[in-house]
């Protein structure tokens, strides 16, 4: 455990915790502010960094105040980055809720995807392979291209007769 600092040069001090916040809560508010993008979070980063360095005011000189402010706000933004990937993770593994939804919805809905299954169908077996690949896998072109062993051009030239194929069939659904 740190010992504390002198008093002279003491973070308790009003005066001195007053120049920090001064001389430092712009800038770490546009740190932060780079670092998010928004306005409200960066501001609550910079409150809570300077609370923290209250709360630890008797550990923290003067000197090392600044870097202690930056810390705290990195660290506070990192955490919430990491929570915001569990709860993203968390709801992607969740069944998503259907409300409850008529029978004429859910009857509309089966038949819709029936008709676009059958679009796909009906797309030649090349412009079938291409847009499968592309939509479904998430194949960039020229990946598709490699797979194929054809020309970007030609993956270009059969997802855009697929597209226009579905979108003429679909068009009458």
């Amino acid at each position: 455990m740190q010992q504390p600092t002198p008093l002279n040069d003491n973070v308790c001090n009003e005066k001195i915790y007053s120049k920090i916040y001064n001389e430092q809560s712009k800038h770490l508010y546009n740190f932060m502010y780079f670092k998010c993008g928004d306005a409200a979070r960066s501001s609550d980063f910079v409150q809570e960094a300077f609370v923290k360095l209250w709360k630890n005011c008797a550990k923290v000189s003067s000197d090392k105040a600044k870097s202690f402010l930056y810390t705290v706000a990195k660290n506070l933004f990192l955490n919430e980055v990491a929570h915001q990937k569990v709860v993203l993770k968390h709801a992607q593994l969740q069944p998503h809720k259907v409300e409850h939804q008529s029978p004429q919805f859910l009857l509309e809905e089966k038949q819709y995807r029936k008709k676009v299954q059958d679009a796909i169908a009906e797309l030649t077996e090349a412009q079938r392979t291409a847009f499968l690949l592309n939509r479904i896998e998430g194949k960039k072109y020229h990946e598709i291209a490699e797979i194929l062993d054809i020309s970007v051009k030609a993956v270009e030239k059969r997802m855009s007769l697929a597209l226009q194929s579905l979108r003429k069939t679909i068009e009458n659904i």
